[in-house]
């Protein structure tokens, strides 16, 4: 069981966008959300309090709020099938499983640090590309989304099963 913490770093309001971003394009036409690398759960919380989703946190840290589901454990892409949208807002180390999730199943991934290509720096525009690159070349469809929460971290990439 997670321990219980409340602070939150971050651009403020993220959590909300994000979750209405994904009632706005979903609605009920999903139901199962993998919240990987989700920390405390804020994200997961709104997807299921306010939106009535069943979401769970995916993330080896163990840091959620209580009444958050959640599996203390590193996501990896054979995990995606279970759900109906992988969702990674600021993954970290889990961006790369995220992504080739993409190929199962569709995602929502906000990158922020570049865990892509540790062979070279990458910012936050040349992390998306490289995503955007990787993805076009497996022949999956997307879009590239800006959140309205200060950036540069707030572009994301949508997928969908073509």
């Amino acid at each position: 069981m997670g321990r219980q913490q409340t602070k939150c770093h971050g651009a403020e309001g993220r959590f909300e966008a994000v979750a209405e971003f994904i009632y706005g394009r979903f609605g009920r036409s999903i139901r199962y959300i993998a919240d990987v690398a989700g920390g405390q759960g804020m994200l997961a919380r709104i997807l299921t309090k306010k939106y009535n989703y069943q979401c769970e946190v995916i993330d080896p840290r163990g840091f959620v709020l209580k009444g958050v589901a959640n599996r203390q454990t590193e996501y990896t892409a054979d995990m995606a099938g279970y759900y109906d949208l992988v969702v990674g807002l600021h993954p970290d180390e889990a961006t790369r499983p995220v992504v080739e999730s993409a190929k199962t199943t569709p995602i929502l991934v906000v990158p922020c640090c570049n865990f892509w290509d540790t062979t070279r720096r990458l910012g936050t525009k040349a992390l998306v590309e490289e995503i955007e690159t990787y993805l076009a070349g497996e022949g999956i469809p997307f879009e590239e989304v800006t959140f309205p929460f200060k950036g540069p971290k707030n572009v994301g990439i949508l997928t969908r099963l073509g």
